[in-house]
């Protein structure tokens, strides 16, 4: 459903279950990006501001230290602390449930289950679902499933960096007046957009600028300059000391090289496995690439982890560009 459509009865239905579960968990997709991260711990921060005394679990994989200052990053859990069924599962920001990775044995396993999402690419998964893939971000259909008046400013500030993070600040395509009018609306309950958009999204360590740097000068350019790559291996991420949050940045950097269509990062997550980020300056539908590879994302910006060489990996990625490129007469 479009965010016009999502019925009141839904959103009644989505208050009341929330009103009744004793024990809630909250997930969102593996490798959690800021819109990720931001709507989880904005949904946590809605549910406790209503009922303190309830239950609230966030299960994430480990998150960047940018992020530590959101209320409730703290209570971020990698597994049970005791054994138990929740009665209620959220699933935020996953096209499909296998992208909550091993919390998705923890969702089916829940007694009512709840999905809100925004990919296109999401068919719906979970007992009630709030899909809006004409939304910015799952931050942005939170806000449009709360009440405003119960919003406050910790929670508006989550929401608030994971429209930054889906957005690009506000320069995406995806970025609309309903954006912009939604942004306004949290900044009214004091969010400190400044520290949001320089430490959260512009901010780079040393080692991240190290890390960017070699990236950058080790690309290669194919197909005349329509697309662009660089790999990381692993033994380049232990030389420097990082992991997967320390490459945030890199592959925007890459795709607005002048002339590029495409833009692909690949960096070994295990020896001989590879998570794949996409970027797409419009001719191309990257999601298209990485469903095919089991991954998932939008038009313009999509990802996966392949097992392979890197060559291999890159050659069939390539050879998907360029039918996609040819496809729609830019080469």
């Amino acid at each position: 459903m479009t965010r016009n459509s999502a019925a009141s009865k839904d959103i009644l239905l989505l208050n009341e279950k929330i009103r009744e579960a004793d024990t809630i968990a909250i997930s969102g997709h593996i490798s959690p990006d800021g819109d990720c991260i931001g709507s989880c711990l904005g949904l946590c921060t809605y549910i406790k501001d209503q009922y303190p005394d309830k239950q609230v679990d966030i299960y994430l994989e480990p998150i960047a230290d940018k992020f530590l200052f959101l209320k409730y990053a703290n209570h971020i859990m990698q597994e049970k602390k005791k054994e138990q069924n929740y009665d209620l599962y959220f699933s935020l920001d996953c096209s499909e449930a296998s992208r909550l990775g091993p919390y998705e044995k923890y969702f089916n396993e829940a007694a009512y289950t709840i999905c809100i999402d925004h990919h296109f690419t999401n068919d719906g998964f979970g007992n009630l679902q709030f899909i809006c893939p004409d939304a910015s971000s799952t931050c942005e259909v939170l806000y449009d499933l709360f009440d405003y008046e119960l919003i406050t400013k910790e929670c508006a500030t989550s929401l608030y960096l994971g429209i930054v993070h889906d957005t690009g600040v506000f320069k995406h395509s995806n970025t609309t007046r309903k954006v912009m009018e939604a942004a306004g609306a949290l900044i009214e309950k004091g969010v400190s957009t400044s520290h949001i958009i320089d430490d959260t999204f512009y901010k780079k360590t040393y080692i991240q600028n190290q890390i960017l740097g070699r990236a950058l000068m080790e690309s290669i350019l194919l197909m005349d300059g329509r697309m662009i790559f660089s790999v990381l291996t692993k033994k380049h991420l232990d030389i420097y000391g990082v992991d997967s949050s320390d490459l945030d940045g890199i592959i925007d950097q890459l795709r607005i090289t002048e002339g590029v269509e495409v833009a692909l990062l690949l960096y070994e997550k295990e020896v001989g496995q590879y998570k794949a980020s996409l970027r797409s300056n419009g001719k191309v539908d990257v999601s298209r690439i990485t469903r095919e590879l089991g991954g998932g994302g939008h038009i313009l910006a999509a990802g996966c982890t392949v097992e392979g060489r890197a060559r291999d990996i890159i050659n069939h990625i390539a050879a998907q560009v360029e039918y996609q490129l040819k496809e729609a007469g830019a080469l």
